[in-house]
């Protein structure tokens, strides 16, 4: 995926992230991707932040979705997705 693209992708997922905090249905706590201290408009940014800030957002909106009863998703979609998280900030780490 291209650097744009990742870029985009990080968008949409701040807007889906906004989506649930408006719908009141967000009792999560978002310190993790604040303290990455990285935005979809922040260009100058690596494409392995982006791409580690993506699977932050992924990580905490799946969250949030799982506390609902309506639509959970499986423990191991989850787990699979902190995982990412932590492999996307070894990448980081190491360049």
């Amino acid at each position: 995926m291209y650097k744009d693209e990742m870029i985009q992708l990080h968008q949409f997922l701040v807007y889906v992230l906004k989506y649930l905090a408006e719908d009141d249905q967000i009792s999560n706590d978002c310190s993790e991707y604040i303290s990455l201290k990285i935005s979809p408009h922040h260009i100058h940014k690596t494409k392995a932040e982006h791409k580690h800030a993506i699977f932050v957002l992924c990580k905490i909106i799946s969250e949030i979705i799982a506390e609902r009863d309506d639509n959970p998703i499986p423990d191991n979609v989850r787990n699979s997705l902190a995982e990412l998280v932590i492999r996307s900030q070894k990448e980081i780490s190491e360049s």
